[in-house]
């Protein structure tokens, strides 16, 4: 029987949405971490703004794990749901939520229990701001809220408390559920795989990691998931390609594979500490993975045990064609048991928990009315 939190709070997340995964990961996190919150005896509203996009490509319609409600825009927002704002025990702001700076004005000013922003793509708002793009935060509005939750960890932490003026910077990294990520006694068939929406600043390194050892080695079987790469790109023979794949698919592609791939955003690899829900998934699905390098990975991961961080073409085909079977075998079962014992939605629930219990001591009310 799951444990029941000791205070059940009624919880509000303004975020990106949670009905559709098409072309986005924000769905994914959000999802594991409200049925982890559900599990806990807490209370979920979730606000996602009715895009067209997402309503043509909705995998989840009616979440089972909270109550959703869609919006058309920030006028029928504040309209329709002052009152649940102001009630609620907890308010999150995700980022990319459209109209991001004047909802998260109005939640500051209308919340009367605390208030946070969960940024899913810290490195890249944090560089939008160093150039003055406001899209979903302003930097006056980061004191206002008494939490700034972070995919990203590390000194980006600090820095987000001592130059943008947040009174709580901490780290809640992208997650895993259990129930839809474990290993399946399926023979793999696919040697490498990668599953991401298309980056301009991911694409060499999937070139360097998957496409040139495709080339190089033609008997390897290798497949490319994901929305939006580019008609001009030149697959190999032996590189498969799958436009999109529902998160209830994923499961089965990670146990497809012997090793699966992870490559970061530029941004990310300078602030380091930012873990892709793709190491979490495909670890908790019992599979191998190759990444590329970064400041903090080797706290999340033990590599060479864990996980293998690779650089070059050579090293990747290295792993495919000359690691022994058992080997590859006991990386990926220790990567699982890392993911379980640190790294599942519920992990997440329980450190949400503590910041929320942690901020409600140090709340600045004055800060988050503007004064």
């Amino acid at each position: 029987m799951q444990r029941r939190a000791r205070t059940q709070l009624d919880i509000v997340i303004l975020g990106l949405s949670i009905t559709s995964s098409w072309g986005n990961g924000h769905a994914t996190t959000y999802r594991s971490l409200v049925k982890a919150l559900d599990r806990r005896g807490h209370r979920v509203t979730f606000l996602e703004c009715d895009k067209p996009w997402y309503a043509d490509n909705r995998d989840l319609p009616a979440p089972p794990w909270c109550r959703l409600a869609l919006y058309r825009d920030l006028d029928e927002l504040r309209r329709d749901w002052s009152g649940l704002i102001a009630a609620a025990d907890l308010v999150i702001v995700g980022s990319y939520v459209p109209d991001g700076v004047r909802t998260g004005e109005w939640v500051t000013e209308t919340a009367g229990g605390l208030t946070a922003f969960y940024d899913i793509d810290t490195p890249v708002t944090l560089a939008k701001l160093v150039r003055g793009d406001h899209e979903y935060l302003h930097p006056d509005l980061i004191p206002r809220y008494d939490l700034y939750l972070s995919f990203t960890g590390g000194p980006t932490l600090d820095r987000i408390e001592r130059e943008l003026g947040s009174p709580a910077a901490r780290a809640l990294y992208c997650s895993v559920d259990p129930d839809g990520y474990y290993p399946e006694p399926t023979e793999p068939r696919i040697d490498l795989g990668y599953l991401g929406t298309y980056s301009p600043d991911r694409q060499p390194a999937l070139e360097r990691m998957l496409l040139e050892p495709a080339r190089r080695w033609s008997a390897g079987r290798f497949e490319v998931v994901g929305p939006q790469y580019p008609g001009d790109i030149v697959w190999p023979a032996n590189v498969g390609r799958q436009d999109h794949l529902p998160p209830s698919a994923h499961r089965g592609f990670y146990n497809a594979q012997r090793f699966t791939l992870n490559v970061t955003r530029a941004d990310m690899i300078a602030a380091g500490w930012s873990p892709s829900v793709r190491l979490f998934e495909a670890a908790a699905c019992g599979t191998a993975i190759i990444s590329d390098r970064w400041e903090g990975l080797d706290a999340l991961f033990e590599p060479d045990r864990e996980i293998l961080i690779r650089d070059t073409s050579e090293q990747v085909l290295d792993c495919l064609r000359d690691m022994p079977e058992a080997e590859r075998r006991a990386i990926a079962r220790a990567g699982r048991e890392r993911v379980m014992k640190a790294h599942t939605a519920h992990h997440r629930a329980l450190e949400l928990e503590s910041y929320v219990a942690e901020a409600g001591g140090i709340r600045r009310p004055a800060l988050r009315a503007g004064a």
